[in-house]
């Protein structure tokens, strides 16, 4: 299996050729729900490895009762580690993938779309694709 481990980077603003993946990995936790004169909390910028799947869907993986993936039976793209401020860029040909971060009890991702795709992110030609990927298993909404 092939993968290519890459550190955090933020292109340049005036860099238009690149494509791929940009974002920020936060935190949640304890209570988040709206309330009067409550100011919603926005989770703590973590690092995490940020590992970039072909798509995936529900089915072809094998998960905890928890809700951690041990196994994903797609091909692993590319990883990336996110900065102390959460952010991580990863260069992507064309396509959709799935985006999971590294956590102890397994991978993580709390975002699946109609089709059962586990948090699909699509990379067109020549784009960014800016994501927030919350971690919100500790947190109540």
């Amino acid at each position: 299996m092939a993968f290519a481990l890459l550190s955090a980077c933020k292109p340049t603003q005036t860099s238009k050729s690149f494509q791929g993946i940009c974002g920020t990995v936060l935190f949640k936790s304890g209570n988040h729900m709206p309330g009067p004169d409550r100011p919603m909390p926005k989770g703590q910028p973590v690092v995490r490895e940020v590992l970039v799947y072909e798509l995936t869907k529900i089915d072809q993986t094998e998960a905890t009762d928890d809700g951690f993936y041990t196994k994903i039976n797609t091909r692993l793209v590319k990883k990336v580690k996110s900065g102390k401020d959460g952010t991580f860029c990863v260069s992507l040909p064309t396509g959709t993938y799935s985006v999971l971060v590294q956590e102890e009890k397994g991978l993580y991702a709390n975002q699946s779309d109609g089709q059962n795709n586990i948090f699909p992110v699509t990379v067109a030609k020549n784009r960014r694709s800016t994501i927030t990927f919350d971690i919100s298993y500790q947190a109540v909404f």
